[in-house]
């Protein structure tokens, strides 16, 4: 495509006379040639230093570095620039954490189409928005080579089509329909693997009745054209009805044509999504991420919300849980959900009293010590008991992006059982010991009974649209080898084993690195890992089991590129190999600079993966 300048354009000029006249607050440029073609349309009106010099006194947002550099060489700073992937959605994010739009004129220079779901943005945030075209794109001089390819397409000689841009889709049904190709082009793209590079192509795609079959998680070129490589052989022979069925294939593999560039599966957004490919050990193009208590304290939102709700009454009130559990995922851009919820909930329902002093961890009131207080616990119902927290996934998955799995998530039985012994947390755990060692009936008897409802609780979150779960074992390494698998492990694997098939289950634990064969014999098709083990190493001692971990929580307090260097390495030792979804050793913890857990995930996602 080719860039040319509007011969009229009397929206930029408009905009002008607004500009030196004072009347807008912030102009947020989308391309370098964009912002060089806006001044020198307002300069066929007025001096170029009247127009630098207002330039300079509204707030300026660069969508990337090329209109940074644009500015640059007009001698004007940036302002705010927003990272890669600079998407429409990262310029929201960034305005909402550094310039807050409401009530302000926001002019937003445009090039060849309006993006749309910005515009509605900023105007949803309550701004005055302005639209400020420059140019729009035509067709390139020379039309052979797109002729050709087109050609190539209706014969059927190509097998895989990449689109980069919405304008260009307007663009190839153009010409084709000049060549007299349309109806040829048509047929070919339905029998053909259709990738776009993200939702603005897509659309373009759709609103022409042509088909989306692969989208990439991050609409750059990069991760779709390994995205596109990994699927479309798939594609190709699920469409053809499987491996070695019908129709022509070079013998190489596809033929791949970029109309304009593209990658990822549109069919089923949360099967295909990255991280529960990982969670099956299938290539992805990057490595998913996501972090535990990705909700929490370090955020200033969860504070507000915190400063005014109790933390047991949050977790009871299911339009909060989806609050604090959406807007984590979209702040951080992170590749999964987990609900927001509490280990120690089935506590409650099975008849002992949860509080959290401020500050302080769990208590539960009275303690287990005997066979009796065993007795007394309550078989509850867990629909009616703890159906506020089946609520919350039912409501939390309806305002997810479609792409973005959900994951529920308890306890496991060691670990609720050592909370009911102690009373709370423990640094010995000597009443736990004590219970098992001196009536292993008893101790069998109470992690029976917690099995049996953290089956129907894990269900229960299934069941209302979680997509995976975790179980969180996270005393389990208190245990000698031997008592872990005499104590622990039967109840956790009773667990893993009655759930629903397909469903990926995380097992995760914290001090577990002498018991990683036993965590792997318990069950679990990913085995999260704390940041006290050697990833590649422990992951070689587990085998054929998806792994997730296991950054030190306490890398997010070091510089910024020291974080973005560690999850590099981390990255690196990995090196590419199938399954692995990226993770803390543990959750993030109070007071973690915001910018740093950003960075990290930006890390994680530029890196890349296969």
């Amino acid at each position: 495509m080719r860039e040319i300048p509007l011969e009229e354009n009397h929206e930029a000029l408009a905009f002008g006379e607004e500009l030196l006249a004072g009347r807008c607050d912030i102009l947020i440029l989308l391309t370098g040639v964009g912002t060089k073609t806006l001044v020198q349309i307002l300069e066929t009106r007025h001096p170029r230093a009247a127009i630098l010099e207002a330039l300079g006194r509204v707030g300026r947002v660069c969508r990337g570095p090329k209109p940074v550099a644009a500015l640059r060489g007009m001698g004007l700073e940036p302002g705010l620039a927003v990272p890669e992937p600079n998407t429409w959605v990262d310029l929201l994010r960034i305005l909402d954490d550094r310039l807050p739009v409401r009530g302000l004129k926001v002019a937003v220079q445009e090039y060849g189409v309006s993006n749309r779901e910005l515009l509605a943005g900023l105007r949803e945030r309550g701004a005055e928005v302005t639209r400020v075209p420059v140019y729009r794109w035509a067709l390139p001089e020379d039309l052979e080579p797109l002729r050709t390819a087109l050609r190539a397409i209706a014969d059927g000689q190509v097998e895989v089509v990449l689109f980069t841009n919405g304008n260009q889709v307007e663009n190839v049904l153009k010409v084709a329909r000049e060549d007299g190709l349309l109806d040829s082009l048509r047929a070919a793209l339905a029998r053909a693997v259709v990738a776009s590079v993200g939702p603005m192509a897509s659309q373009s795609l759709r609103d022409h009745g042509l088909p989306v079959d692969v989208e990439p998680p991050h609409p750059k070129m990069g991760p779709l054209v390994r995205e596109a490589s990994l699927r479309c052989r798939d594609l190709l022979e699920a469409r053809r009805g499987g491996p070695g069925g019908g129709g022509a294939q070079a013998k190489n593999g596809p033929a791949v044509a970029l109309a304009t560039g593209a990658t990822v599966v549109a069919r089923d957004p949360l099967a295909e999504s990255l991280f529960m490919r990982a969670c099956r050990r299938e290539a992805t193009p990057v490595t998913p991420i996501w972090l535990m208590r990705q909700a929490g304290r370090y955020m200033k939102e969860y504070r507000d919300i915190r400063a005014r709700v109790p933390f047991l009454d949050l977790c009871k009130n299911p339009d909060l849980v989806a609050e604090v559990t959406v807007y984590a995922v979209d702040r951080l851009r992170v590749d999964a959900a987990i609900i927001f919820a509490d280990l120690l909930l089935p506590v409650e329902a099975m008849g002992l009293s949860l509080s959290y002093g401020k500050g302080e961890g769990p208590s539960v009131d009275p303690p287990v010590a005997t066979e009796r207080d065993i007795d007394r616990l309550r078989e509850p119902d867990v629909g009616a008991e703890l159906g506020y927290v089946f609520e919350a996934v039912r409501r939390t998955r309806r305002a997810l992006r479609p792409g973005v799995p959900l994951i529920g998530f308890a306890g496991a039985p060691f670990t609720v059982a050592s909370y009911m012994i102690e009373g709370g947390g423990s640094k010995s755990y000597v009443r736990t010991k004590s219970l098992f060692l001196r009536d292993p009936g008893a101790w069998h008897a109470l992690l029976d009974r917690i099995a049996r409802v953290t089956i129907d609780y894990l269900g229960g979150q299934i069941a209302a649209g979680a997509q995976a779960v975790q179980i969180f074992d996270s005393w389990a390494g208190c245990l000698a080898p031997p008592d872990y698998r005499e104590f622990a492990l039967p109840h956790t694997r009773k667990v893993i084993a009655a759930l629903a098939p397909g469903v990926p289950v995380i097992h995760f634990g914290t001090q577990t690195a002498g018991l990683l064969p036993s965590f792997r014999e318990a069950g679990g098709s990913v085995i999260g890992l704390d940041w006290r083990v050697d990833l590649k190493e422990a992951w070689d001692r587990l085998g054929d089991v998806a792994v997730m971990g296991n950054l030190d929580p306490a890398i997010l307090f070091a510089p910024r590129a020291e974080v973005r260097d560690r999850a590099r390495a981390l990255l690196a030792r990995v090196d590419g190999r199938p399954g692995h979804v990226f993770n803390l050793g543990h959750g993030i913890l109070p007071n973690t600079p915001l910018d740093n857990v950003l960075a990290l995930v930006d890390a994680v996602h530029e890196w890349g993966g296969v």
